[in-house]
């Protein structure tokens, strides 16, 4: 079966509230085997509504919306819905009761305009939001179905679990399976080229996907058919082969992060981390702290932005940024080094470079980034040029950094 997704709200069309609602709701309907044909944005207006709905039940055999439940007078959903399915609003005791529980939690009063919540089209099936005062609604015409939720991520998440997700499982045809390949330090052009010969050779029912970002390109393998486990056994094997063909780009799978990965790298092999850091401003530190229990190998770090900080604190020559530049393989070398003696650790991550917009040179552009490993088996520096937008440079040299940790620390 097809499904299409409608969220509500003028919020939407103006930019004040960004759609995530959509990404969510396609993520798990497909994890059912129930694939979204189209997503639309609309606004609280009553003809709007009323066209989208018609047009979207020509499309799909399920209809989700979000939006336009709440208690004021611009939430306008129900009374529109009402009106699309020929009926009336009458008093749901059970949603009503649902209302009374959350605000005696909270100590507040009934209004007369939080008890009209609980009034609901005559014709569908309340569906309970334990997390807010808005029933979600199921409605069922023609051989369509239509949902509605409410727009608040969490209450529409909640009604999603609880109940949108297990009534509509039954009516899914296929399996649908997911896996997420991540590779850090290839482009995808360069990437594609690569594993061209395995991408041709896919089964029919396999697609595959690359969705980049700075610094990261993720594969997406998507397998449908009627056999999961059939499905699932042909994506393992297809996979294994991937992970012969570009073993050194690849650190993780699905919500794996990459400083997720070296943490734990680090934890396996009792290793201590500090890093010095002078273009990513402590970027790398604070994606390495991000992490739950990190402080058993992240001893610290020294933001060494200015020249001086990198000579007084780190014990960099004055030398060395004279002759070869503070963005330079022996400057990070020197950061690198002066930070083990500091810090007394067994693994160090320096990085220099030019961020960007301004500062490069013909010999340097914008984007030339030095970046030092120090592990207990030895040094690793490379050079590397990211580009001219200064926010990506600074995450792309920090998950070049932390990639070539990684790396060193496999290695050995």
């Amino acid at each position: 079966m097809k499904a299409e997704i409608i969220t509500i709200g003028d919020e939407l069309l103006i930019g004040q509230v960004v759609d995530t609602n959509s990404a969510w709701m396609a993520e798990q309907l497909n994890l059912i085997g129930i694939k979204v044909g189209q997503i639309t944005s609309i606004s609280d207006h009553r003809e709007h509504i009323l066209t989208t709905l018609r047009e979207a039940s020509e499309r799909a055999d399920i209809i989700l919306m979000t939006g336009g439940l709440g208690p004021t007078r611009d939430d306008i959903t129900k009374t529109v819905l009402c009106e699309y399915f020929g009926t009336r609003l009458v008093f749901n005791q059970q949603a009503y009761e649902n209302i009374e529980r959350i605000f005696r939690n909270r100590g507040y009063q009934i209004t007369p305009l939080n008890r009209a919540q609980a009034e609901i089209p005559e014709c569908c099936t309340q569906l309970l939001n334990v997390n807010g005062t808005a029933p979600g609604m199921w409605f069922e015409k023609s051989g369509k179905i239509y949902i509605s939720m409410p727009g608040v991520p969490f209450e529409m998440k909640s009604l999603m679990t609880g109940e949108v997700l297990p009534r509509l499982q039954p009516f899914s045809q296929i399996a649908i399976v997911h896996r997420t390949i991540l590779t850090q330090g290839v482009g995808e052009s360069f990437l594609a080229a690569r594993i061209e010969k395995w991408e041709t050779s896919l089964p029919e029912n396999i697609k595959l996907a690359y969705l980049p970002q700075p610094g990261i390109v993720r594969l997406r393998l998507s397998a449908s058919g009627n056999d999961r486990k059939s499905i699932e056994k042909t994506l393992s094997e297809c996979t294994d082969e991937l992970y012969n063909l570009i073993p050194e780009y690849i650190f993780g799978e699905g919500e794996d992060s990459l400083e997720l990965i070296v943490g734990n790298l680090l934890k396996a092999n009792s290793y201590t981390l500090a890093t010095a850091e002078s273009c990513t401003g402590g970027y790398i530190a604070h994606m390495i702290t991000s992490i739950a229990g990190s402080s058993a190998y992240f001893k610290g770090s020294v933001v060494a932005y200015a020249n001086e900080i990198k000579e007084g604190v780190l014990g960099v020559s004055a030398q060395t940024i004279s002759k070869y530049g503070a963005v330079s393989e022996e400057t990070v070398f020197e950061m690198a080094a002066g930070l083990i003696r500091k810090f007394k650790v067994n693994c160090v991550i320096a990085v220099s470079g030019i961020a960007g917009p301004d500062g490069g040179t013909p010999e340097k552009p914008v984007g030339t980034t030095w970046i030092c490993v120090l592990t207990p088996k030895g040094a690793q520096t490379r050079k590397f040029t990211f580009g001219e937008h200064r926010g990506r440079n600074i995450r792309r040299a920090a998950l070049a950094a932390l990639d070539m940790l990684r790396q060193q620390v496999i290695k050995h």
